[in-house]
Parts: C-alpha cells; sequence; structure tokens
C-alpha cells in the first residue's frame, strides 16, 4: 500500500498508474487502515475510468495546501504568530482557487505586482514569497508537487533599500525618559539595554523568563521559535529589583491583568513631547545593537543576543560607523602626525 500520514496527520495515498502520478489527502481517514482502504477503492474507481475523482502531481488546490502549512506552522513553529497568518492569508486570497501547477513565476510576479500597488515595501513582499516557498517546499516534500516556482532562479527577490536604521543618541534617550510615563521607563529600559522585540519583553513572565539571581532572561517566544538567553546589565537589574512583582508577567497591565498589549500611543506620546521625530519603539533595539557594535563587540555575539539566525543579517544593519566615531577616526590622523614630533611642510 501507497499511503502515509503528514506531520500534520492527515492521511495521503501516492501512486501510479500506466506512468502517470496520483496524490491526494484522505480527509476523513483517522488511521492507516482506513487510508488503506480508501486507496483501495480509489485504485477500483480510476481502473475503471473515473478519472474525474483523481488528482495527479501539480493539481492539489492552493487552498488545500495552506490549510497543511497553518496547522503544521501552529503545532511546530514556536515563531508562529498574527504576522505569519497574516501574509498567508493575503497569498490565499490571491491564488483563490488555484492549483499548484497553475502558480507559475508569472503568477507570482502578478502578485508582487499588486502587493507593491497597495503600497507594500520590498522587503514585505520578499517575506510573502518567502512564506509562498515554504509552502511549495512542503508541498514538495509530500509529493504534490515536482517544482518551486519561488525558486531564486525564477523569482529574484526584490531589492531592499538597506539605509541605516534611525537610532536614539544619548541626548535623545535622557530627554525621552524625561517625558516617559512610569510604567513604561522599565520597558524601555529593557528593550535598550537587552536589544529584545518589543513582543519578547512585554512577554516576560517572573517564573519562566526572569532570573534575578543569575541576572539572566530566557526568551522562549521568540520570532524564530529558538530559545534565547539575555545577561542584565546593571541598569536592567536594578529597574527590575525595584519592579512591582505582583502577577504572572512583569509588565501587567492593571486594567485587564494581562500583559500590556501595545506601547505604542504613549510612546509616540512621549516622543513628540521630548521633540525626537521619527523615532519608533523598534529603534530602540537599533540603538542596542548599534551600541554594541560601535563599542566594538564581536558581531557573532550580538547576533546572538538579537537572536538572528545569520550573522550576514546583523552585519548588514549594524557594522557600519556612528557619526561620531567618523569624527574621531579622521582627527585621529591630526593627533598621529602630532605624536609623533614631526613637522610636516603644509
Amino acid at each position: 500500500m501507497s499511503v502515509y500520514q503528514s506531520k500534520s496527520g492527515t492521511w495521503f495515498y501516492r501512486f501510479k498508474v500506466k506512468g502517470k502520478s496520483y496524490h491526494k489527502s484522505i480527509p476523513l481517514a483517522t488511521c492507516k487502515r482506513e487510508a488503506e482502504i480508501a486507496e483501495t477503492r480509489i485504485k477500483s474507481d480510476l481502473f475503471q475510468g473515473k478519472f474525474d475523482l483523481i488528482e495527479s502531481v501539480g493539481e492539489y488546490p492552493f487552498n488545500s495546501l495552506v490549510k497543511e502549512f497553518e496547522k503544521y506552522g501552529e503545532a511546530n513553529r514556536k515563531g508562529w504568530n498574527k504576522a505569519d497568518k497574516y501574509e498567508v492569508e493575503h497569498l490565499k486570497n490571491f491564488f483563490l482557487n488555484k492549483k499548484l501547477n497553475e502558480i507559475t513565476p508569472f503568477f507570482i510576479e502578478k502578485y508582487r505586482i499588486n502587493r507593491k500597488a497597495q503600497g507594500r515595501k520590498p522587503a514585505t513582499i520578499n517575506r510573502d514569497i518567502t512564506i509562498l516557498s515554504r509552502m511549495f517546499a512542503m508541498a514538495i516534500n509530500e509529493g504534490l508537487i515536482n517544482e518551486n516556482p519561488c525558486s531564486a532562479k525564477k523569482v529574484k527577490p526584490l531589492k531592499v533599500d538597506n539605509q541605516i536604521e534611525r537610532y536614539l543618541t544619548v541626548t535623545e534617550e535622557r530627554e525621552l525618559f524625561r517625558h516617559l510615563e512610569d510604567y513604561l521607563k522599565p520597558i524601555i529600559t529593557i528593550l535598550l539595554h537587552t536589544g529584545m522585540r518589543k513582543g519578547e519583553c512585554l512577554k516576560l513572565k517572573w517564573q519562566d523568563s526572569v532570573d534575578l539571581k543569575k541576572r539572566m532572561f530566557t526568551l522562549y517566544e521568540t520570532k524564530n521559535g529558538k530559545i534565547r538567553k539575555i545577561p542584565m546589565s546593571d541598569t536592567v537589574y536594578n529597574s527590575l529589583k525595584e519592579h512591582s512583582k505582583d502577577g504572572e508577567y512583569v509588565f501587567t497591565n492593571p486594567m485587564t491583568g494581562e500583559p500590556y498589549n501595545d506601547i505604542k500611543r504613549a510612546f509616540t506620546r512621549a516622543c513628540n513631547d521630548a521633540g525626537i521625530e521619527k523615532l519608533r519603539i523598534h529603534d530602540l533595539r537599533h540603538t542596542a545593537a548599534t551600541r554594541m557594535v560601535s563599542a566594538g563587540i564581536d558581531l557573532v555575539v550580538v547576533a546572538s543576543i538579537l537572536g538572528h539566525s545569520d550573522i550576514r543579517i546583523t552585519a548588514s544593519r549594524y557594522a557600519h560607523p556612528l557619526p561620531e566615531n567618523k569624527i574621531k577616526a579622521i582627527q585621529s590622523l591630526d593627533n598621529f602626525v602630532s605624536q609623533s614630533g614631526l613637522r610636516i611642510a603644509q
């Protein structure tokens, strides 16, 4: 028998008749025996000429693949979140009722044009195509299709403007803290002194995530699904030592008893009051990374703290000199000559 169960728990049949491959899910099967019985009936129908009941390789519905992909993501990826679902929803709506073999590089390009018309940035569109590519990789593993139409050779990623991210200066930081509401101060302190993402910080739990004795954070709900440990600086430790420990979460909203869902509005208000322009909460992560790199910390260490799976991501975003360090570098040329005791004729 040629039946098998996918990682999501769904049973499939897969076989060939006269050189043609047939592959489809058996959604009602709950065990191998039921799947084998269903396969036998399907083969019988096939030999009787009822070919309309069978789907060959590539004819699997995209909507069905989306369901399998979502099941797998929710069950196996800790990093599976609302953003993933949001992007998957866009893909599902655009390729509605398409079969896998109908989603060609040409139609993928039409999808990208459509997303551009909606005002989406190249990085966002590239993320969409990466998710689509993962879906097709799953489909190939399951024998649903033979080729991935999203491969780099067929669909080249859009160019992304890698401009230097905004970071907070020391002067701005001092002014910002003067205008922050009290409940925000320890949150912003942690973001600036650890490089955590906002969501990672807001989901910190006293029992699981914070060890004041060892001065260590342990992050379980991360973007890439990998557990990450981050040491506490003295500033962070002192901030948390004085913080209220009532409740499961470190930062509990007293109105709901749950962790704060979003702090964007209060943060933006503080920035406006402080006269700080074009600063996002995520820029605090950029600030932490830029400061570490500027201090000479090895990029491998910085990547580990930030949770980057590839050091090239860290290097491309943060391995750039601060303006003040450029000035110091140029000034060092003057100092080198003067300290040598030599006079250079001008």
